[in-house]
């Protein structure tokens, strides 16, 4: 939780206490040892799965998958946070259908910021960036700037006056996240400069290795007055893209939401100081760098086997065929709307002039049937004349793809925490 500390400098004054990069170290785990050498057996297993699943999925399958993973993401992040705002009120959000109630609109609009940063990212956004200061501010400063300026205001825990938060400005204060009292806001750009610099890539295997790491010395440095938990998993999530080309269709996101407990404890326990001589050589432990990292590439793998499972292509068709079975019979589905969804699921992309010739039943039964299906989100395009892909509507995922999130309630769910708790602090370590 983010507190004022007793004696902090005025605002705008950038203090510096002199921390020396030591403070921090080690940046990675050490090279040679046991440990180092199951997170490189970790490394390659993910490599290989992440792989293998990304090209098992035809291009235009694999867009319609990594639409609905981007809204699991943001759902997930948020959740991490205390915020919980379903994939369908995001999806809902995303086409402006934004709730009456102030406080779940927040949260709506919370979370199609971080939709839209990560959408950035998906697209190449912070491509070789991601552990660079400027990358850094840049999707701070993105998903602040698609906030109101009403949802950027702290007000810290113990009293004191109301800060407004800059996007994409490091922090002008001192603050404590939980038990660790952060360094001076001073020392704030030396040590992302450190930080950046340890983290360029040097290799796709010490790469993946050296995520769980980046991850935990970015909040522990937490150059940002507010939203570096959600900034650190961003950072994660490109990272993660530029060593493994995952196409955006699994989630760590996803893993550490589902335990966010063991999560918040290992974040928690890497900022427990060195032990003895068997500890490495930093200042900090590396034991417990090496246990999160352990933590982090399983939970990686762990998604990608729980999403490759969740989209084999026989057991996924036979989940929409029976839907769409369904549908039809309650003549909430047009007739041959089936053959179409089966067409697209195939093909990847199926041009417009051919749906007629599938349903077999003329132009405008044709007509009916995409209608149909596009507005439900089941078949999309970039243009009226484009063709049509498949894609995965939130509305639909407990029954496409049961398990990847929680079942949604009717109408928006109620956030965990109120609006003023959430605006006035951030949860823990990963705020």
């Amino acid at each position: 939780m983010l507190q004022d500390m007793a004696n902090e400098p005025d605002f705008g004054v950038v203090a510096d206490r002199g921390e020396g990069i030591g403070a921090v170290q080690p940046m990675k785990m050490g090279q040679g040892g046991p440990r180092y050498r199951d997170a490189v057996d970790l490394a390659i297993e993910l490599t290989a799965k992440s792989a293998a699943f990304r090209s098992s999925l035809p291009p235009a399958l694999r867009a319609g998958l990594a639409g609905l993973v981007r809204t699991v993401t943001c759902y997930y992040s948020n959740l991490i946070e205390g915020h919980d705002t379903h994939p369908v009120d995001i999806e809902r959000a995303l086409k402006n259908d934004f709730s009456a109630d102030p406080a779940k609109r927040d949260l709506q609009l919370e979370a199609t910021a971080h939709f839209a940063v990560q959408g950035w990212i998906d697209g190449g956004g912070l491509a070789g960036r991601a552990t660079s200061v400027e990358g850094l501010q840049e999707v701070h400063r993105r998903f602040c700037e698609h906030l109101p300026e009403s949802m950027l205001w702290i007000e810290p825990v113990e009293g004191g006056e109301r800060v407004l938060v800059e996007p994409g400005a490091l922090r002008t204060r001192d603050l404590r996240v939980g038990q660790h009292i952060a360094i001076s806001p001073g020392a704030v750009p030396r040590f992302l400069e450190h930080f950046a610099w340890a983290y360029q890539k040097r290799g796709a295997t010490d790469a993946i290795v050296s995520l769980a790491a980046a991850h935990h010395r970015f909040a522990w440095i937490h150059p940002f007055l507010d939203g570096n938990g959600r900034v650190a998993r961003l950072m994660s999530h490109a990272m993660l893209l530029d060593a493994l080309d995952t196409g955006g269709v699994w989630s760590i996101a996803r893993g550490l939401g589902r335990n966010v407990q063991a999560y918040k404890r290992h974040l928690a326990a890497c900022d427990l100081p060195r032990r003895n001589d068997l500890d490495g050589r930093g200042s900090l432990s590396e034991e417990e760098l090496a246990s999160f990292t352990t933590f982090f590439l399983k939970t990686c793998i762990d998604q990608v086997d729980f999403m490759a499972g969740l989209v084999e292509p026989d057991q996924l068709r036979s989940r929409i065929r029976r839907w769409a079975a369904e549908e039809t019979d309650g003549g909430r589905l047009p007739a041959k709307a089936i053959q179409v969804i089966d067409a697209a699921l195939y093909r990847g992309e199926l041009p417009r002039g051919e749906v007629e010739s599938i349903v077999g039943t003329g132009e405008r039964q044709a007509r009916r049937v995409t209608s149909a299906l596009t507005s439900l989100g089941v078949l999309t395009a970039d243009s009226s004349r484009a063709p049509l892909q498949i894609a995965f509507p939130a509305t639909l995922a407990g029954r496409w793809m049961p398990g990847l999130f929680p079942e949604a309630r009717s109408g928006l769910r109620q956030p965990l925490e109120s609006s003023a708790v959430r605006h006035g602090a951030a949860n823990g370590k990963v705020s």
